[in-house]
């Protein structure tokens, strides 16, 4: 198997290189997210194979996985958080089971929009993770540290109002799948055993036709998909099942109108060839390692064994950033542990995020009435709620590519945007320029700047068919984290399908 999957040994090295950095930038990662354990997969003959038919799965998504939901919508109310300001929206979270006979129920927190009217469209948010480990949760991310209406203080006890929430502009769920990661679980231990693409896709759409019955007010809304990382290919596959049911039924179950993906994993190849391109550019690694990692090592799937040339490479990038660097963020500070504590960080006069944000999140949502507010944790489970999940032992599927499901979705009409925030290390947009450039597709408008107030925000270009990609100046893969008044921006024009503003020249 070493012989016929090279490629497979160069993302290895990668994703080992990358949890040396998790485990820098957020002490309790180093245990919770040892990326290593994925070697077997990454070695499983069906990881990389290209797969050009994406047919959706029926198993599993059929009428008796439709619950009654009657009376649950009140009971998932939230009243107030621990520690909370005053809001005028409400919030909710709760349990939806995708397979009763398993025991398997997915947690999602849900707020609403600050001006409700009626017309704002819905958007969901799923967070990722790092290639084939896509166990991250998106109340501890996305919610808590991203995008959502809260941030945690330093204290680890009370919230502050994170004035660019994207609930501003859209009514946002926050859904943490699959089963496994987050609050979200299992009676079937061997579910954590049995977890990949196709599985999630189901389980997640599922989610969400229960989810409209609990909430039958946001039927008909105009419906959104979003996320980051590894969403790269959850996003577009729950998309084409989205389409493919409605399609079926011969009416609209679900409006989806569009997708938006963050430093998102689309294409392998592109992909890991973007990366180390990337960290060169950024002179993180040696112009000598770069071309040797370019010469020996290859990044076709059908690439020629592993050389030793190739070895001595990656092991030399990976010697520059084992330490003090956060590949989310390349700039960035970084958090440093001090025992059971962490030693605060002022933000730098870039204006970064404090890099000790996860702890505080991490303190505030195990306690058991911040626990006991979200309606989480019900079933008493037997570990911490964490941010990516030790739980789920194999990834069974991950094709090597999305890219002929972008191109299904554009097809039928849908807006596709593609962000990335220009300083992430793991997925950065050299990868992501990468993977769309291997599309070929016409360009309908072409590279420039848009405007953040009077200074430029990211660049943009437009492709034929209704794909946007965007970059976002100042930001690593966390993009609402780090520049939050920019990924409003972004969202907003996303969302209403208008072009980002232009830079004026003076």
């Amino acid at each position: 198997m070493e012989s016929s999957r090279p490629f497979c040994w160069l993302l290895l090295a990668f994703l080992i290189l990358s949890s040396s950095f998790v485990a820098q930038t957020h002490g309790r990662m180093k245990e919770q997210c040892p990326l290593y354990r994925y070697k077997a997969t990454l070695l499983k003959p069906d990881f990389g194979v290209d797969t050009s038919d994406f047919k959706v799965i029926e198993h599993g998504i059929n009428e008796t996985n439709v619950y009654p939901q009657e009376g649950f919508k009140e009971k998932d109310r939230i009243e107030r958080l621990p520690g909370q300001p005053p809001v005028n929206f409400s919030q909710y979270g709760g349990y939806i089971t995708v397979n009763k006979s398993a025991g398997r129920a997915l947690y999602y927190y849900f707020v609403e929009a600050q001006q409700p009217n009626g017309k704002l469209p819905l958007l969901l948010w799923l967070n990722g993770g790092i290639y084939i480990h896509p166990g991250f949760s998106s109340l501890g991310y996305g919610a808590m540290q991203e995008l959502g209406p809260f941030r945690v203080h330093n204290d680890s006890k009370t919230l502050f109002t994170n004035k660019f929430s994207w609930n501003h502009v859209a009514n946002v769920l926050f859904l943490e799948s699959p089963a496994g990661v987050g609050f979200s679980f299992s009676n079937t231990t061997s579910d954590y055993n049995n977890t990949g693409d196709r599985s999630t896709t189901t389980d997640n759409y599922v989610f969400l036709v229960n989810w409209f019955e609990r909430f039958p007010e946001y039927k008909n809304r105009t419906f959104y998909i979003s996320g980051r990382d590894y969403a790269g290919h959850h996003v577009p596959q729950l998309a084409q099942t989205i389409l493919y049911h409605n399609k079926k039924a011969n009416k609209t179950i679900i409006n989806l109108k569009g997708i938006i993906i963050g430093n998102a994993v689309i294409n392998d190849e592109t992909d890991i060839k973007g990366t180390y391109d990337n960290l060169a550019g950024h002179v993180f690694a040696s112009d000598l390692e770069a071309s040797q990692i370019q010469k020996y090592c290859g990044f076709s799937l059908n690439a020629s064994r592993r050389s030793p040339e190739c070895t001595a490479a990656i092991d030399a990038v990976e010697g520059d950033i084992a330490n003090g660097l956060d590949l989310y963020n390349l700039y960035a500070p970084i958090c440093f542990p001090k025992g059971d504590t962490v030693q605060h960080i002022e933000a730098s006069v870039l204006e970064f995020a404090d890099p000790c944000s996860f702890d505080y999140v991490y303190a505030y949502l195990n306690r058991p009435d911040v626990q006991e507010a979200l309606h989480a944790n019900v079933t008493k489970l037997t570990h911490d709620w964490d941010i990516c999940s030790s739980f789920i032992k194999k990834w069974k599927d991950s094709p090597s590519t999305v890219i002929p499901l972008l191109r299904e979705l554009m097809a039928n009409g849908l807006r596709v945007w593609i962000y990335s925030g220009d300083l992430d290390g793991t997925v950065s947009f050299t990868s992501t320029k990468y993977s769309i450039n291997s599309m070929k597709l016409p360009v309908k408008n072409d590279w420039s700047p848009w405007a953040y107030f009077a200074e430029v925000g990211g660049y943009t270009e437009e492709y034929e068919g209704g794909l946007n990609f965007v970059t976002v100046r100042l930001a690593g893969q966390q993009v609402p984290k780090d520049q939050p008044g920019k990924a409003f921006v972004l969202i907003k024009h996303f969302l209403d399908g208008t072009p980002l503003p232009v830079l004026v020249q003076n």
